[in-house]
């Protein structure tokens, strides 16, 4: 399985998974682009790793919320690699407050992000990959998308959504040769998880039959093998790695 040679443009690429998929993807042989917002900390560093694996890197910030930041992102990655081969739609964040608590603003900053900015981010670049005739989209839902969660109406609503716009994009795609995939990741040991209280993270690790949290690594391999010639007949899947928390 190698990668070699692809473009691959990962949202939300400077820390956490995202990261974990830049540098697992350049370990298989694919330059990178990675988005984050403005000021990033973890984005140069992420570029500076996967240059030092011998590939090309690039980082180009914009609030992928915004379509017009999305156009510049892609004409950007356009104009410095020549083609997308790959987008991994991972930027995502959370403000978890019980749906009675929960403002406006909770819901339509988390669905903006993590839905939105994966629409957008998609329709953008399928008009790259269709005049290509290929090209591979994985976008990061969620266990919580499959299952819901008290307290995270406002992300778990924005990962269901992932998987309908996944499954859709992957109709209209197939007949240019493109596929479009989810991963649903339960419990992963990141920046984000690592803000629960003990307790609750020993709540949750009872629910997992593997018995512990997984790592980003763990997404980052299911992410290379969707978007690897191997996946090639794999389209508008949802693809679980959440230690059998979820069986659906």
């Amino acid at each position: 399985m190698n990668l070699l040679n692809r473009v691959a443009l990962i949202t939300g690429g400077g820390r956490g998974i995202g990261r974990a998929i830049a540098l697992k993807f350049a370990d298989l042989g694919a330059d990178i682009i990675i988005n984050d917002i403005a000021g990033s900390e973890g984005a140069p560093q992420v570029v500076a790793e996967v240059e030092a694996k011998g590939r090309k890197a690039t980082y180009i910030p914009a609030d992928i919320s915004k379509a017009d930041d999305v156009t510049a992102l892609i004409s950007k990655s356009i104009e410095a690699f020549e083609k997308i081969d790959i987008l991994v739609n991972n930027a995502g964040i959370t403000r978890d407050k019980l749906i009675v608590r929960m403002s406006d603003d909770d819901w339509d900053l988390v669905l903006n992000i993590n839905l939105k900015g994966a629409f957008l981010c998609t329709r953008e670049v399928l008009k790259h990959m269709m005049r290509q005739r290929s090209g591979r989209i994985v976008s990061l839902a969620s266990v919580v998308g499959l299952m819901g969660n008290g307290g995270q109406a406002n992300y778990s609503a924005s990962k269901a959504g992932i998987i309908a716009l996944t499954k859709s994009t992957a109709k209209e795609a197939a007949p240019r040769g493109i596929t479009a995939n989810a991963i649903a990741p339960g419990f992963i040991d990141t920046e984000m998880t690592s803000h629960l209280k003990e307790e609750v993270k020993q709540l949750y690790e009872k629910q997992i039959p593997l018995g512990h949290y997984g790592k980003p690594e763990d997404i980052a391999n299911a992410a290379a093998f969707l978007a690897s010639d191997e996946a090639g007949y794999i389209t508008g899947q949802v693809l679980s790695v959440n230690g059998g928390m979820l069986m659906p």
